[in-house]
């Protein structure tokens, strides 16, 4: 006998979207709908489903658009915060989505080579972890030894002080470090990581970084963070002329004296060591000086 076959129908998978809330007909101004969308933005997402959570075309989107929208130049702070703590307050008490969206918000907002980082946003997003943790969770100070991190070393503050030590053992101190052009470009680097040849290649193929360090408009301070002395060393050939070299024996990192998350870092001070731009790309930086 021969059996028929069963002709198999497949199924599409329903197509799930982000669960926006409806915004009262009765809120015309922009500010206003805004204003409601954001705070009432995560009340319909159910943190307690893993396959929505997992969903990355619907939560991670999700989490972009919030975050592209209390980012936008125009949100006051204070909606700011407000959307923050309110979205913090529903996914904490959650075991599973709690870890997947506090990785999320480091990934985007902390990772200096995310299109979306934004130390500003994210200083409010600790503080929003802070005040919605339960009282006495142990990492609540982890978030606060982040967030005063986060507020050292800003625009318009005095960079701080650190010991560094040159080629020929001598010490100095950033502070007592002379300054050309009232410009000082500070890299804290490692020659042993990927990035930092990168960027430090492309550095050394500026021919306006060079010519304003030849000609005294700049100064630049490299300082390795690492305590491979030997693999410093090693790679001191390759650093430019006319840039100043040392290493702070670890001194930076174990004292967290510098926000130092993603290497090389890059700091543009003035001539009394007063930051200008704070951990910024070099291009970023290039623009600045009118490279």
């Amino acid at each position: 006998m021969t059996i028929p076959k069963v002709q198999q129908r497949t199924v599409a998978p329903r197509k799930e979207g982000f669960p926006f809330p409806t915004i009262p007909s009765t809120l015309t101004e922009p500010e206003a709908r805004k204003s409601y969308l954001l705070t009432h933005y995560w009340e319909r997402f159910d943190f307690a489903d893993t396959t929505l959570v997992d969903n990355r075309d619907v939560t991670e989107q999700g989490f972009v658009n919030f975050i592209a929208l209390l980012a936008d130049g125009t949100t006051p702070d204070e909606l700011m915060r407000e959307s923050m703590e309110n979205w913090c307050r529903r996914f904490i008490p959650s075991t599973y989505a709690c870890p997947v969206l506090m990785k999320m918000a480091d990934d985007y907002l902390y990772n200096p080579n995310s299109p979306f980082y934004n130390e500003h946003l994210y200083g409010m997003y600790l503080e929003a972890l802070i005040k919605e943790f339960p009282k006495g969770d142990a990492q609540i100070s982890r978030f606060g030894f982040r967030l005063s991190l986060l507020k050292r070393n800003n625009p318009g503050n005095r960079a701080t002080d650190f010991t560094y030590y040159l080629p020929d053992g001598n010490r100095r101190t950033l502070a007592a470090t002379p300054v050309k052009g009232d410009r000082l470009l500070l890299v804290f680097y490692d020659p042993e990581c990927e990035s930092c040849h990168a960027v430090l290649g492309q550095m050394t193929a500026s021919t306006a970084l060079a010519e304003a360090v030849k000609t005294g408009r700049m100064s630049v301070l490299a300082i390795y963070t690492e305590g491979n002395e030997e693999a410093w060393r090693k790679a001191l050939p390759d650093m430019p002329e006319g840039w100043v070299v040392g290493t702070d024996r670890e001194t930076v990192k174990t004292g967290a004296l510098y926000d130092l998350k993603a290497m090389p870092s890059l700091y543009l001070l003035d001539g009394q060591k007063k930051v200008l731009l704070k951990d910024a790309a070099f291009e970023e930086i290039s623009r600045f000086l009118g490279f």
